[in-house]
């Protein structure tokens, strides 16, 4: 697993999902684990690139594809020189993380359900934070903003186990805490142009308990 994702850009999402995965987030978005029987990310990273591997790419260009941006000719899923699944939402869309794109610092890919790619140049976190304050962050027309606080539920472990959903801050907080550089003693998102893990998984402590 941290062969495959490699470390730096993804530091952060390894971050959250050990403290948190496998979890739904605000009632779409699924975040996996590598260590867990049932939701297991390792698992899913595999079906995932050998379904996409199946799929025969036209040589002309398609909407958002990949191919450009990594510089290859043909594209790859499951490995450091490709796409690599990272998430996904109910909605059929599907996160990507490319470690070679963004000129070789890293970058994100999502799948919209209709085989279009979008390439965000940024770290999970950051994708993340727009996500959940209703951003386009899937495509065009792909925001899922809805009002009240941002809900976790834990993925069940058995087909007979039903998680109760966790409520925690309105996504208007995630909003004012990326905006307003004039909060006191607290990171920022982004602080120095750094978008800080510690900043979100300090938020969703508060709210939803500290990561075990």
């Amino acid at each position: 697993m941290e062969r495959t994702l490699g470390s730096s850009p993804l530091a952060e999402f390894k971050e959250l999902v050990d403290g948190y995965a496998p979890v739904e987030i605000n009632g779409h978005l699924h975040v996996m684990h590598p260590a867990t029987r049932r939701w297991n990310l390792a698992e899913k990273i595999r079906s995932t690139s050998e379904a996409w591997s199946q799929v025969e790419w036209d040589e002309d260009e398609f909407e958002g594809d990949p191919r450009e941006s990594l510089g290859v000719f043909e594209l790859r899923f499951g490995d450091a020189d490709g796409l690599i699944h990272i998430a996904s939402t109910n909605r059929g869309e599907t996160i990507f993380y490319a470690p070679k794109g963004g000129q070789g610092a890293g970058t994100l890919f999502v799948e919209n359900g209709e085989g279009e790619f979008f390439e965000y140049s940024m770290g999970f976190v950051e994708w993340l934070w727009r996500w959940l304050i209703g951003e386009e962050a899937t495509g065009p027309g792909g925001a899922a903003y809805y009002p009240g606080p941002m809900a976790l539920r834990d993925l069940p472990m058995t087909p007979e186990e039903r998680p109760e959903v966790r409520y925690g801050p309105s996504r208007d907080v995630w909003r004012r805490r990326g905006q307003d550089l004039s909060v006191p003693g607290r990171k920022v998102l982004p602080r120095n142009g750094v978008w800080d893990v510690a900043e979100m998984v300090d938020v969703m402590n508060e709210a939803f308990g500290p990561a075990e």
